[in-house]
């Protein structure tokens, strides 16, 4: 479960209806009970579906029936039904169907590198970083996890990733090697991963006791022969690839041996397409 506060609930809906909805008080159907559904127009995998809910609650709309975040659904399912007040209906309406395709949009593309990926290495984890748009972590977060990927640091509070420039103001990868020992012992509860791009400084760190590579933008083929070295010298170390793998060619970046890929793809496509329709009750 991904924990997101009311506050943050409440802020997106008064983004849409910073006062009232001028239309329907103008058209006078604010009174008027009626139902919202919400269907797939392709298939889809699910994401937002719970903050959609709560998004109702706080609107006093009532559930029929909702298909949780990381459901399956295809071409003319019904996956979400509700009903309410017309007025709370149309204020919940385009809200929340951003919410669900943009969404589900990063669920369905994770999902479809996961399952590529896995197709030739069923223990390669899929990581996405977080090159999400400001403002959006907590539903990216929520979204690639419905697609079976889990993201890679989710702040800079989280993990110890170094890359060349954090080495810059070292001097060098081998003031960075010798440094190892100290850094180690600095964040001992945490594993320390370094950016590198030749097998030289992978070499160098690795001789130093660092705990991961992660290695960036280097072709799959050339990748694989990296990776194919590295493991004679360190099998336990922690490989991972990142930097322009995409659907087009994860499948070639999961064959190279790698415990993990890294990639920002999923964030960005077309939304999902959704419809929504509304009755009177």
């Amino acid at each position: 479960m991904l924990y997101i506060s009311d506050e943050t609930i409440d802020r997106w809906i008064k983004e849409d209806v910073p006062y009232i909805d001028l239309t329907t008080l103008t058209l006078g159907i604010g009174g008027i009970k009626g139902k919202i559904s919400f269907t797939a127009r392709e298939f889809t995998i699910l994401s937002g579906v719970e903050e959609v809910l709560r998004i109702f609650a706080k609107l006093e709309i009532t559930p029929i029936r909702a298909l949780p975040s990381g459901s399956v659904v295809n071409k003319g399912d019904i996956f979400i039904e509700a009903e309410g007040l017309a007025s709370n209906l149309h204020i919940a309406w385009k809200v929340s169907m951003n919410i669900l395709e943009y969404c589900s949009g990063i669920a369905t593309r994770t999902k479809k590198m996961v399952e590529t990926a896995r197709s030739v290495n069923p223990h390669i984890t899929v990581v996405a970083t977080r090159k999400s748009f400001p403002g959006t972590k907590e539903l990216v977060i929520k979204s690639i996890i419905a697609g079976g990927a889990f993201p890679h640091r989710l702040g800079l509070s989280e993990s110890v990733l170094i890359f060349k420039q954090h080495v810059a103001f070292l001097g060098d990868i081998n003031d960075l090697a010798q440094e190892m020992k100290q850094i180690k012992a600095n964040a001992c509860e945490k594993k320390i991963i370094v950016e590198v791009e030749t097998i030289e400084d992978a070499l160098l760190l690795i001789e130093s006791g660092v705990d991961g590579l992660q290695f960036d933008k280097i072709p799959a083929d050339d990748l694989k022969l990296l990776v194919d070295q590295i493991r004679r010298i360190n099998p336990n170390i922690t490989l991972l690839g990142a930097g322009g793998i995409n659907g087009g060619n994860i499948e070639e970046y999961a064959r190279t041996g790698i415990n993990a890929i890294v990639t920002t793809a999923m964030y960005f496509g077309k939304p999902s397409d959704i419809g929504v329709t509304m009755e009177k009750y």
